[in-house]
């Protein structure tokens, strides 16, 4: 699994309690992706954490719509990442625990991240965030005329 950019992934502290959580749950009942959850778990022990109002616009969050280019296929996809009961495919709804959700989370945009799958390894480019919440949260400015 490659993701080293040079630094570590961007989490908030309230998605980082939440997916610890999770993922201890999910690491007792589901022994077949264990190797998988646990590239998660580390990657989070790593993580630089950062309160919710603190995390850069351009950081990939837990609820976050991102656009990524398959640097291999050159197809486009739109995904937010989500936590496993919101996830839906069809809908464009990745969860976290999925390998593509999992490689997402924390990146920035314009990071180019190599990531196992079944199958193979994806080649992703974060292209665009569509949207993060935490960014869609804070108070905007008024610009006086």
């Amino acid at each position: 699994m490659t993701r080293d950019l040079g630094r570590p992934i961007v989490v908030t502290s309230q998605d980082l309690e939440r997916l610890r959580l999770l993922l201890a749950s999910t690491l007792r009942r589901r022994r077949w992706e264990e190797l998988h959850l646990r590239a998660l778990a580390d990657e989070l022990e790593g993580a630089e954490v950062v309160e919710p109002d603190e995390v850069p616009a351009d950081v990939v969050t837990m609820r976050s719509r991102v656009r990524v280019l398959d640097m291999v296929t050159g197809e486009e996809h739109a995904y937010t990442i989500s936590y496993p009961s919101e996830a839906n495919l069809e809908a464009g709804r990745l969860s976290v625990l999925a390998p593509v959700g999992t490689a997402l989370l924390g990146y920035r945009v314009g990071d180019v991240i190599e990531w196992p799958v079944p199958g193979g390894v994806r080649v992703l480019k974060v292209v665009e965030l569509l949207h993060q919440p935490e960014a869609a949260a804070r108070p905007r400015r008024v610009l006086e005329s």
